[in-house]
């Protein structure tokens, strides 16, 4: 089973993705903002990273920098409301980018797409 750590700053958010990733199968730990984030990486092995961008204490481009000095094979997809920072080198080290939507498939199927071609 794979270990996927949902970083979003929005409570109602996280559970969401939480929950829906769990009925995919996957065990999924949250983190509340980047600090935490980090702290969770240096602490426990995950198999993916949801990174938000905006958020209190470390924004997501800063904690992706900081995961990815820690672990460089990590994937890391970034999932914000803000289409603007694609265009941030530091966004690019991620795996994927995207932009957050209510249909959450997109999500679901980048997810699979990566943790299968890293099980190969």
């Amino acid at each position: 089973m794979s270990k996927i750590l949902i970083v979003e700053d929005e409570q109602n958010q996280r559970e969401l993705y939480s929950m829906i990733l769990q009925e995919d199968g996957y065990e999924v730990d949250q983190a509340s903002n980047g600090k935490e984030a980090v702290d969770k990486v240096k602490a426990n092995k995950y198999d993916l990273v949801v990174l938000d961008i905006r958020m209190p204490e470390m924004d997501g481009i800063e904690a992706l920098g900081k995961i990815l000095s820690r672990d460089k094979k990590i994937p890391i997809i970034i999932y914000t409301a803000y289409s603007n920072y694609k265009s941030n080198f530091m966004t690019w080290t991620a795996d994927a980018y995207i932009t957050k939507s209510s249909n959450l498939t997109e999500l679901k199927d980048k997810i699979a797409e990566i943790l299968a071609s890293r099980a190969k």
